[in-house]
């Protein structure tokens, strides 16, 4: 982990205890170095030999952060950056949904999958902006269909500010495919002031809209270039959605540095 990511994330944490029991506890950083290793490694348990802490030691500092809200308050940090660079476009956005493999049956949001031979499994469902960066991102069972969760993506999405005004919200347009397709989802979005642009079932699809909406595919290949992503190991929901926080936010400064270097 290099300086500039530690200077962003080291005010966002929560101080420690004073007079907390037991010994000295870890550093941040190289709690934070070992929670970064497993993301991109995919490793069951983190190796006591890397000096990053137990697994156990790091685990705990993760679910402590979540709690606290570190790795939300930084995407949206992160977005503000590219929003006043100029590397968001807001005016649309992307939905869709991606199958991973649960090894461990998690306690909340797993189920048996469509397209795993019912394998355990969850499912991210994912909007992004029209250049394809990470809005929000929601964990669901496997079997969930994508268009329950299609309100919860436009209203999860956060306010971003970085440009002069009110920090906006709410794209103009929604783009997805069939599997979006509903009556009640699409006077939903005309109410929140959004244009729905949804292939209708039983018809040819929207002429042009795979070439907008490859963007959300785009976005799905970096979330799971995250290793840890591709698969969930975590039986509690808190610490996968963590690490799923923390893997937009990364993307988010890659595009940040790649755009100003």
């Amino acid at each position: 982990m290099d300086d500039d990511l530690w200077a962003l994330i080291e005010p966002l944490l929560p101080p420690w205890p004073e007079r907390s029991p037991g010994p000295k506890p870890v550093a941040d950083r190289l709690c934070l170095q070992g929670i970064l290793y497993v993301l991109h490694q995919d490793v069951a348990w983190l190796p006591l030999e890397l000096g990053f802490g137990s697994g156990q030691t790091c685990w705990r500092r993760l679910d402590r952060w979540q709690q606290a809200g570190v790795f939300d308050r930084l995407h949206r940090i992160l977005l503000a950056a590219l929003n006043a660079a100029g590397e968001l476009d807001r005016t649309r956005a992307c939905v869709d949904g991606f199958h991973v493999r649960a090894k461990k049956r998690g306690r909340r949001e797993t189920g048996p999958s469509p397209v795993d031979r019912r394998k355990t499994g969850s499912k991210h469902h994912l909007i992004c902006d029209g250049k394809g960066t990470p809005l929000h991102v929601i964990t669901t069972a496997a079997s969930v269909n994508d268009i329950t969760q299609t309100l919860a993506l436009v209203d999860g999405i956060p306010p971003v500010a970085g440009r002069p005004g009110r920090p906006r919200r709410r794209p103009e347009f929604i783009l997805g495919d069939k599997a979006y397709d509903s009556r009640v989802v699409r006077r939903e979005l005309r109410t929140r002031r959004i244009m729905p642009v949804i292939s209708p079932k039983g018809a040819p699809n929207i002429k042009g809209l795979g070439k907008l909406r490859y963007v959300v595919e785009q976005a799905f290949a970096l979330l799971h270039q995250f290793e840890r992503l591709a698969i969930r190991w975590e039986r509690r929901l808190e610490l996968h959605e963590a690490f799923v926080s923390l893997a937009c936010s990364l993307i988010c400064r890659r595009r940040l540095k790649k755009a100003h270097p």
